[in-house]
């Protein structure tokens, strides 16, 4: 069985487009599902090292499931992130999930 080649365009970005909520695109990055679930993380007053923890598999199995698509929505990215984070931390999962009811 072959592995899939990613294309690299630079450190952690691929040619995977993104469709954002107001309709324009932009190239994946894992860094960016990183960096919102460290900071979703941070905010369930996880220290440093756990959390690095958990967005490092976080956003490994994010990026594994939609590596394979040539689209999709950020949405789509939104309820990935919070079914992963759930897996590991609730009280994360949940500061994730409602922040963009807040902001």
């Amino acid at each position: 069985m072959k592995k899939k080649k990613i294309i690299k365009r630079s450190k952690g970005r691929t040619m995977l487009q993104i469709v954002k909520r107001k309709g324009h695109t932009e190239l994946y990055d894992q860094r960016k599902v990183y960096g919102s679930c460290y900071f979703a993380c941070r905010n369930a007053h996880l220290s440093e090292k756990e959390s690095e923890k958990i967005c490092d598999k976080v956003s490994a199995s994010v990026t594994k499931i939609i590596i394979k698509k040539k689209m999709v929505s950020s949405a789509d990215i939104f309820r990935l992130l919070t079914q992963e984070l759930k897996k590991h931390n609730g009280d994360a999962a949940f500061l994730y999930e409602t922040h963009r009811d807040i902001s």
